[in-house]
């Protein structure tokens, strides 16, 4: 098995995801690189059902923010739809088909969204 820079810990039950830089902990990340932005600021609202089983999922990508309030934007915008869903990788993905009601929401919040994937 060859050794290499990329192996090492990422996970730990103890202190939850580790930075892939500095070998730390993320609250304890003194490279801030898993902090970093994510998104070029251009807001896309899609909409998928491939690979989901037939479920239909409202995807909201390009979001110029950090990692907490992402979190919190994507908990407001399942409470608006009245529906579940998820944060991951920059991504907020909304059960349901609400690309209208993500779309009018996140206007009236002060970002220019775009619909995306016809």
């Amino acid at each position: 098995m060859k050794s290499s820079s990329y192996s090492g810990l990422v996970y730990s039950t103890e202190t939850g995801r580790m930075c892939p830089e500095c070998r730390q902990s993320t609250a304890a990340c003194v490279c801030k690189a898993a902090t970093a932005i994510k998104g070029d600021g251009v807001v896309r609202v899609s909409r998928q059902a491939k690979g989901r089983g037939g479920k239909v999922v409202t995807l909201v990508k390009g979001l110029a923010l950090d990692a907490t309030a992402l979190a919190a934007l994507g908990k407001q915008l399942r409470t608006e739809c009245g529906s579940g869903g998820t944060v991951k990788d920059g991504v907020i993905e909304v059960q349901g088909d609400h690309c209208d009601l993500v779309m009018a929401t996140l206007a009236r919040l002060g970002h220019q969204p775009k619909r995306a994937g016809g």
